[in-house]
């Protein structure tokens, strides 16, 4: 009989090692297809949250550096590689360099079903027609979400799509509040002549000039008088002083025509950028940043979340009284406050809500929300847009992360 010396392996033993090996692969495989079974159930949320998790990590990292290499974003000034704005008509910019963003937006990719699960009727920013008509549908179709965020943007999104067109004939418009003066006659023009110094606010009895000479810096007064932001920043639509008066279209274009009101509305802009710890940096294309003091005000922005409804307000009389090349940046500034920098967070929601769906600017519009789906966590929470549009970014994100999105020279309204 055969013996088996030291060192040697029967066949028997080389036969035993392959079965072993074999249901050791086995075993391999039915965990890594009963892993990716319960990812795709489960809508991938562990994918989401390390991809999330990652993201964050970058950004903290990022951030160290550049404060170590003394750069801050802002005008003029170095900024993070990773956010930095592509230089118009590059390819990332989508402004006329072959960039497929943009080009894409009207394409028939993204035309989105009314049975999206995130459909909004009263959001136009993703129709085709660019129509200055009363655009909202006749019939109101019951919401399919159950989400409360997206509940409470469809809220905003009707008064936003009202402001974006211009107010269209209907039940809700409201009529032209002349109360504030007895006697007033319909060719007044109250808030032309408040900005053109022949006329005094009410009830506070102040100039324009009054205002801007001696309530720049008196945070406390900007704070907690109520009456003068209608003064301000007037509309088409009354506040809560009802002694200011809503601007007529007569009244809109005749301010637009005059130089020196829209002087004074850029002076009035930035006495309230300035009560936010803001500043204007370029007239011209109304790029903004943070101020020296921005950590305190900050604190009294994030506080005091009244000051929300007036910086909707802001963004609205900007694109009304002949700036609406100011929305862009100031939205933006605030979505990477927010979004990017994890800055007031008590604002945030009124930032997605409101404030993007202020800038009248269409494909701005698209952009603003394409920079906030790419910062936003998690994404599955993310509403302010169609889910289709969303699955298409992402997509696109896989391919090609950290794209930025700029707007293009030629305004598409509504």
């Amino acid at each position: 009989m055969n013996r088996v010396t030291h060192g040697q392996i029967t066949h028997g033993q080389v036969a035993l090692g392959q079965v072993a090996l074999g249901q050791v692969a086995l075993a391999m495989l039915r965990w890594i297809w009963s892993s990716l079974l319960w990812m795709w159930r489960s809508g991938h949320s562990f994918l989401r949250f390390l991809r999330g998790y990652v993201t964050r990590c970058l950004s903290r990292v990022r951030g160290l550096v550049h404060s170590a290499l003394g750069w801050r974003d802002g005008c003029g000034t170095p900024g993070d590689p990773e956010v930095e704005d592509p230089q118009p008509g590059s390819p990332e910019s989508g402004g006329g360099g072959g960039g497929r963003h943009d080009a894409d937006w009207d394409s028939e990719e993204y035309r989105v079903d009314a049975t999206d699960e995130l459909y909004c009727d009263y959001d136009s920013t993703w129709d085709t027609e660019d129509s200055q008509q009363d655009t909202f549908r006749k019939t109101r179709r019951p919401t399919e979400s159950n989400n409360y965020k997206f509940s409470r943007f469809e809220g905003a999104a009707r008064d936003m799509q009202n402001y974006r067109h211009n107010y269209p004939p209907g039940p809700a418009r409201q009529e032209r509040n002349l109360s504030w003066s007895p006697g007033s006659s319909s060719n007044d023009k109250p808030n032309l002549e408040f900005y053109l110094g022949e006329r005094r606010s009410l009830p506070d009895g102040l100039y324009i000039n009054d205002f801007h000479n001696n309530w720049k810096g008196d945070y406390q007064k900007l704070e907690h008088v109520h009456t003068f932001i209608q003064w301000l920043f007037p509309l088409q639509e009354p506040g809560m002083n009802s002694r200011a008066s809503t601007l007529t279209q007569e009244e809109i274009k005749a301010f637009c025509d005059s130089s020196a009101a829209k002087e004074n509305l850029l002076k009035s802009y930035k006495l309230m950028l300035d009560f936010y710890g803001i500043v204007l940096c370029d007239e011209n294309t109304g790029d903004v940043e943070k101020a020296l003091n921005w950590r305190e005000r900050f604190d009294n922005l994030d506080r005091n979340t009244h000051n929300c409804l007036r910086i909707t307000r802001i963004l609205k009389c900007l694109g009304t009284l002949g700036f609406p090349h100011y929305q862009y940046p100031l939205v933006r500034f605030f979505l990477k406050e927010t979004l990017i920098e994890e800055q007031l967070p008590r604002v945030k929601d009124s930032v997605l809500n409101y404030f993007v769906f202020a800038v009248l600017d269409k494909r701005q519009r698209r952009r603003l929300i394409r920079f906030a789906y790419s910062h936003y966590e998690p994404k599955d929470e993310f509403v302010w847009c169609p889910k289709k549009i969303q699955m298409i970014w992402s997509m696109q994100d896989a391919k090609s992360p950290h794209l930025e999105f700029e707007p293009e020279v030629n305004a598409e309204h509504k």
